[in-house]
């Protein structure tokens, strides 16, 4: 069955190309968390909405599980920053789990739980019902693709890649 899992991990243009790589059958980049209906980037990325930066990650859950998909999301954030991610601060950039049911929100408690154990220290990624995606400007989508050498410094300056 075709799933749709929802992720906020600071800026949708670095987390987008991971889920590509394991499977995804696609990644919108987009907002999620406000009340805003239609944001856009500008007022996103200002902190006027309540949004975040979300990607929409689209699936084939006979195939990728959405417990893999929690891990590595995981794997490619800094779990206990809670003002945002690497030079991305603001709520606009702070990282999310949003579930669609109970059995999705019980896997993201679980992983956050297996971290905290691991690490000793609480994670900072905040567990949220699902409740609206708005799909982010044009120029946004699959931004590592269409600009893969500002995409490249993107990461290099961001901290993101070491």
């Amino acid at each position: 069955m075709i799933k749709t899992a929802y992720f906020a991990g600071g800026c949708f243009w670095c987390i987008t190309p991971v889920f590509k790589i394991y499977g995804a059958k696609n990644v919108v980049s987009g907002y999620s968390g406000g009340d805003e209906v239609n944001p856009t980037y500008e007022d996103v990325k200002h902190q006027k909405t309540g949004h975040r930066e979300t990607i929409a990650v689209t699936y084939d859950d006979e195939k990728t599980s959405y417990e893999k998909l929690v891990q590595i999301f995981l794997a490619n954030i800094d779990p206990y920053d809670g003002g945002g991610q690497f030079i991305d601060r603001g709520h606009s950039y702070t990282t999310a789990i949003y579930y669609n049911d109970e059995k999705e929100k019980e896997i993201a408690e679980k992983a956050l739980e297996a971290l905290e154990k691991e690490a000793s220290e609480k994670p900072e990624v905040v567990i949220e019902k699902f409740k609206s995606f708005y799909e982010a400007e044009e120029y946004h989508q699959d931004y590592y693709l269409k600009n893969p050498e500002a995409f490249e410094k993107e990461l290099i300056e961001s901290g993101r890649k070491k």
